[in-house]
């Protein structure tokens, strides 16, 4: 039975109990040409002897790939008799028990992240893997009282805007700079109500209606708390930000086979369903 930390405020605990090739799109990371490591050979066999049986592995990841990450750990852990804690939380903070040396897996969300960490030699650049695609998109209550149609409506007055703190979750920096780019930050600030910790609680604010629009990762949508309570816009190509989610093993872990099969494992082939099950794109697409 996995165990999940938790580092993020109450209502990501509600959310759960209840229950988001590029680092933009036109970049790619490394990624490991040790076929342990290749998404398409690295799958973890079935062994009934449980290979890590007993053994502990840290995996930090964004809050907002807590659906898909919580059915591959199931899955992991069944097949392997590993113990995989999963501490779920904005970027920024996993990063910083990254830092610490708490975390033998690094799973932002955003590619930026793993690029510090790269540069600061926190992981092994070598087992860097891009996942999945992570698309910004707008989203608002069902009926949209708003009357929100672009990023353009954003910046109307009156407007009640949920939006990741920049510092926080890589959903905020992201609707910052896509803001920006639009040439309505100002506007769109002045109308922000709250800034949250992580991208799971702009879900809350716009299905309780406490907000007329927020930028999530579109993947949400499929989440069951969202069923029937929001609506997405989709962001043109020329004004989004489209990123990827890599995972990379820590140079800190103590049990670098364990580290390196489950990193393998999340970007195999069979791994794929589950991220394409709650709506995230592949990397290829």
């Amino acid at each position: 039975m996995k165990k999940l930390c938790a580092l993020t405020l109450i209502f990501i605990l509600l959310l759960t109990a209840a229950g988001s090739g590029c680092a933009d799109k036109a970049s790619s990371g490394p990624v490991s040409e040790d076929p342990a490591s290749n998404p398409e050979s690295g799958q973890v066999p079935e062994n009934p002897e449980n290979p890590f049986e007993g053994k502990e592995l840290s995996v930090c990841a964004g809050a907002g790939l807590i659906k898909p990450m919580n059915e591959l750990v199931s899955g992991f852990e069944n097949r392997t008799g590993a113990d995989i804690q999963v501490r779920y939380g904005g970027s920024a903070e996993i990063f910083g028990i990254l830092v610490a040396q708490e975390c033998d897996v690094f799973i932002p969300g955003a590619y930026y992240y793993t690029g510090q960490a790269m540069g600061r030699h926190y992981v092994f650049n070598e087992s860097v893997t891009n996942l999945t695609l992570h698309i910004p998109v707008i989203a608002v209550p069902r009926g949209n009282p708003g009357n929100i149609s672009g990023l353009e409506d954003l910046a109307k007055p009156g407007i009640k805007l949920a939006l990741g703190d920049p510092k926080g979750p890589a959903i905020g920096k992201v609707a910052e700079k896509i803001c920006g780019k639009c040439g309505i930050l100002p506007e769109v600030e002045n109308n922000t109500i709250v800034r949250t910790a992580t991208v799971n609680q702009l879900l809350i604010y716009i299905v309780t209606g406490q907000a007329d629009a927020t930028i999530i990762w579109e993947d949400m949508a499929n989440w069951g708390e969202a069923s029937g309570k929001l609506e997405t816009i989709p962001i043109p190509a020329e004004q989004n930000s489209i990123k990827t989610i890599p995972t990379a093993v820590s140079v800190y872990t103590e049990e670098p086979e364990l580290a390196e099969a489950f990193n393998t494992y999340i970007a195999s082939e069979e791994a794929a369903a589950s991220w394409e099950k709650w709506g995230f794109k592949p990397c290829s697409s």
